[in-house]
């Protein structure tokens, strides 16, 4: 991408920025360098294949005083989360930081390690591990923890351990209730476009460098490698529940319905040490993560860190998290925890305040002020959510997506009604003319609105797309969020270089193995072409045998319909055959054996014919 120059209204807003930040406060540098052990040489890894799944080297222009085209706040939390290496939480806890989106943690009990949220790709697990056991010995795996149903918790597990030795019952996988089904459902009910956004919101495919990727505020991007899932063989349902693993004691407090649905955080007597999973990082979170998601539930949020508080802190020499830097000592602990409870539980009831005003989301979020303890705080800036987007979730999940103005109720789909504004405006290039009046002037979010409806009017037409380009461009470069960075200059890209599709998709083989028999058909029925469908009136019976279950699909009115019943014998077509088989067919084999098919033998042909898997590709900057 031929990125543009800075322009001065920009380059003055960045001085104004840093001039206001208190950048005397140089703590979280200390506390980011406390216990550093070694880092990866060099922080490159590959496939087998040679394929680079992660480099570490690709942030190494993260020195000095931030540039102009990054906003400053930014670029200090970029260059904290940048740090890569094996570091010492305390005596017995040990993490490797930046060689992944999140953390991974090995805690050392009396025979071997316990490994804490192994980040995404088997490639990177594997490499963290290959560090740790360099600098403390080889220790075998005795126990894997996910503390959440997120893939940058779970997907690298096949690179601290394999399902051969939790078969044999030599490691232990422990996770929240509920972790398995909101960890499959998550990736692949809504995965192909959830993947496709993913692909903006981490920056997935820009140039690392000052006027590109320079992070994500959470971690600096997401791995490349194999996921993979593995599930519980112990789950945690009960706050105050204890376990021994290794010799070393585990008190869990269950926080299900925050960052994640399902997600819990933890507590070791022996190191007093509290581990807060993903509810309470240096960064204001999303409660709707720009990828899309579940709206998340702020209220709740803050009553678990509260009850964090109340349960540990007293007993807790250091905190620490799956993603950026421990805090030590008690005192500055519950000061950490108490800062993010507010900002979660601040969010919550000013903008449910401002609603029952009668404000809606867009205006709640340009109208709210953060308390000033807040917006002194490092770890309450937005470099991952943001207060603006933030603000509209909570909106969102009170009041829905209508504001309540009937004209608004039903208003023209994008395209249509962009075509009706630049014929009301006098054409396109009054709208180009008007918007770049607006650049010149620094009214950037004026010139990309008039350059939505122009793009979204005709999405060939070169001065629009090149204009609509420059102006996110300039918007990313002004940008506290990493994540809105990369939006805006994916989104650039795109205007420039063309569809860039999915980078990395979380829909890996070994999670679809993992989805129940009901979140199997469940995920076929949302894959049915329904006006194709239609005229279908199908009824199909399916035993797996290697499940010993039994279930009746019908096929009516364009809806898929699955139960767990005994076979009809006046199905159109009976199955009988495994689960990996079925996911099989459903990826284009038809041919392998281990599939029998009695009465109509078209049935599976037909279901098969009406299924639309999805656009990895589709557009999202254009039309």
């Amino acid at each position: 991408m031929n990125s543009k120059p800075v322009t001065p209204i920009v380059e003055e807003a960045q001085r104004l920025a840093a001039a206001s930040l208190p950048f005397h406060d140089s703590a979280d540098f200390e506390d980011a360098d406390r216990g550093f052990i070694a880092a990866l040489e060099p922080g490159i890894i590959s496939r087998p294949d040679g394929h680079v799944v992660w480099d570490a080297g690709s942030y190494a222009f993260l020195e000095g005083e931030a540039p102009a085209s990054v906003n400053p706040s930014l670029w200090r939390q970029s260059k904290l989360v940048a740090k890569q290496g094996l570091y010492e939480v305390v005596e017995g806890i040990y993490q490797v930081r930046g060689l992944d989106l999140s953390n991974v943690t090995f805690v050392e009990g009396d025979t071997g390690i316990i490994v804490i949220d192994p980040l995404i790709s088997t490639e990177t697990a594997a490499a963290a591990l290959g560090l740790y056991r360099a600098q403390r010995g080889e220790r075998p795996v005795v126990a894997v923890i996910y503390s959440h149903s997120h893939v940058d918790h779970f997907g690298g597990v096949f690179g601290v351990t394999s399902e051969a030795e939790v078969e044999a019952g030599t490691v232990q996988i422990i996770a929240p209730e509920g972790f398995i089904e909101h960890a499959v459902s998550e990736n692949v009910y809504a995965g192909t476009a959830m993947s496709r956004r993913a692909g903006y919101m981490y920056g997935a495919v820009l140039a690392r460098g000052p006027q590109g990727q320079v992070g994500a505020g959470l971690g600096q991007t997401t791995s490349a490698g194999e996921v993979g899932v593995i599930p519980p063989t112990l789950e945690v349902t009960t706050t105050g529940e204890t376990h021994v693993i290794d010799g070393v004691e585990i008190e869990f407090q269950m926080a299900p319905g925050t960052e994640a649905p399902s997600e819990m955080h933890f507590y070791f007597p022996k190191y007093r040490a509290l581990c807060m999973a993903e509810n309470a990082t240096h960064t204001l979170h999303n409660l709707l993560t720009l990828r899309g998601a579940l709206v998340r539930d702020p209220h709740i949020w803050s009553q678990y860190l509260t009850e964090a508080i109340d349960t540990f802190a007293d007993r807790a020499d250091v905190a620490f998290a799956s993603h950026h830097w421990p805090t030590w000592t008690g005192e500055r602990i519950v000061e950490y925890l108490s800062l993010q409870r507010d900002l979660y539980a601040y969010l919550h009831d000013q903008t449910l305040r401002l609603i029952n005003r009668g404000y809606q989301g867009a205006e709640i979020a340009e109208m709210i002020e953060m308390p000033p303890a807040l917006e002194a705080a490092w770890n309450t800036h937005g470099y991952y959510g943001s207060v603006s987007h933030n603000v509209k979730a909570i909106y969102q999940r009170y009041m829905g997506w209508f504001d309540g103005n009937p004209a608004r109720l039903w208003p023209h789909p994008p395209a249509e009604q962009a075509k009706r504004y630049v014929d009301a405006i006098g054409g396109l290039d009054r709208v180009v003319e008007l918007a770049q009046a607006a650049f010149d002037s620094g009214d950037f979010r004026w010139a990309a609105t008039l350059l939505d409806n122009a793009v979204f009017t005709d999405p060939d037409h070169g001065p629009s797309r090149e204009l609509l380009a420059d102006t996110l461009e300039q918007l990313a470069y002004g940008s506290e969020n990493g994540t809105w960075r990369n939006f805006f200059l994916s989104g650039a890209t795109e205007l420039r270089d063309g569809n860039f599709g999915t980078p990395t998709a979380t829909s890996a083989p070994a999670i679809l193995a993992q989805l129940t028999p009901e979140q199997l058909f469940d995920a076929i029925a949302i894959c049915v072409d329904g006006p194709k469908a239609w005229d279908l009136d199908l009824s199909i019976n399916v035993t797996f045998t290697d499940l010993d279950t039994a279930y009746r699909l019908t096929l009516r009115n364009g809806v898929l319909i699955s139960r767990k019943a005994s076979a009809d014998p006046d199905a159109t077509a009976s199955i009988s055959t495994t689960k990996g088989r079925l996911l099989g067919v459903l990826a284009g084999d038809m041919s392998s054996p281990g599939l029998d098919i009695t009465g109509d033998g078209s049935v599976l042909t037909t279901l098969l014919g009406v299924l639309d898997q999805g656009d990895p590709g589709f557009n999202i900057v254009v039309p």
